[in-house]
């Protein structure tokens, strides 16, 4: 496939995934959230999560048959391994920030959430609203 077709298909997961590459390494200011315990694993589940279920959306919305091969790999292993080299990333490129394998381990729940609510809510769903046309 050709660039401009994941451009064309998958329009909102990509600005998500440019949002979470510049969450990722700009310096965020100091806030009363950060008393929260736990906060910024729940910013980790909901951002991973969120990328994941808008793959699995826009996919289900694009393809009449899903293809597990591409659905695993699109919507679970592409935000896994993009989550593992931002932590990477920012443990050996940044001075603000830091790997942490905790952050991943949320990220991969989020991952692991969505999935579970994309095969078994957003796909039923969307296949009753094709069935419809």
């Amino acid at each position: 496939m050709y660039p401009v077709h994941y451009l064309k298909s998958y329009p909102v997961s990509l600005l998500t995934v440019a949002a979470i590459c510049y969450l990722s390494f700009f310096t965020p200011p100091q806030t009363d959230m950060n008393e929260i315990p736990y906060f910024d694993k729940i910013v980790h589940i909901c951002m991973y999560g969120g990328l994941s279920t808008l793959l699995w959306v826009e996919y289900l919305f694009r393809h009449r048959t899903v293809n597990p091969k591409h659905l695993i790999a699109g919507a679970a292993a592409c935000p896994v391994l993009m989550s593992g080299c931002i932590e990477l990333l920012q443990a050996a490129c940044t001075e603000s920030r830091s790997g942490d394998w905790m952050d991943f381990a949320a990220n991969c729940t989020g991952v692991a959430l969505a999935c579970l609510l994309g095969h078994y809510v957003w796909r039923p769903l969307i296949r009753k609203r094709f069935q419809k046309e």
